[in-house]
């Protein structure tokens, strides 16, 4: 026996056996890692189409944001930004306007859509409402269709 043994108890000795854990085998492994990768494979998707849905409706948020900026801006200077001028407008004293009470954006910039692209502003006269503000989704081009369509305050 050993130094430690001769001064344990055989009891003591016992409870320490039966203590002791013989680990995991391999099946049990493999059957937890199928059964975690098979409620990925279920949830993963699910919470993809949730982010791409968030990011939707962020961008059509922000869009409404923009719209109050741009009344507000109509207030204020008794015209909408050319499309020159873009959304820029809301943010830096255009030139040629002598009443300006801006930033009329929070942080005193243009965030970019959800995707990291800028809007686009085009301003019209002749349409309701007189601007148009979009952003081409997350292919950052015109067209597509579900989290790649375009988004507008502009019904198409």
């Amino acid at each position: 026996m050993t130094a430690l043994a001769n001064r344990l108890s055989p009891h003591r000795l016992r409870s320490l056996a039966s203590a002791a854990s013989p680990g995991y085998t391999l099946i049990e492994i493999l059957v937890v890692l199928t059964i975690i990768s098979l409620l990925l494979g279920l949830v993963g998707p699910r919470v993809l189409s949730y982010l791409g849905d968030s990011k939707v409706k962020t961008a059509k948020l922000q869009i409404e944001s923009f719209g109050s900026a741009l009344d507000l801006f109509y207030l204020d200077a008794g015209r909408y930004p050319t499309s020159s001028e873009g959304l820029d407008a809301l943010t830096q004293r255009p030139s040629n306007v002598p009443v300006w009470n801006g930033p009329y954006l929070k942080g005193g910039r243009v965030p970019n859509d959800p995707w990291g692209n800028g809007y686009q502003y085009r301003s019209s006269a002749e349409r309701t409402p007189p601007y148009e503000i979009s952003s081409f989704g997350s292919d950052g081009r015109e067209g597509g269709a579900g989290t790649a369509a375009d988004i507008s305050n502009v019904e198409q």
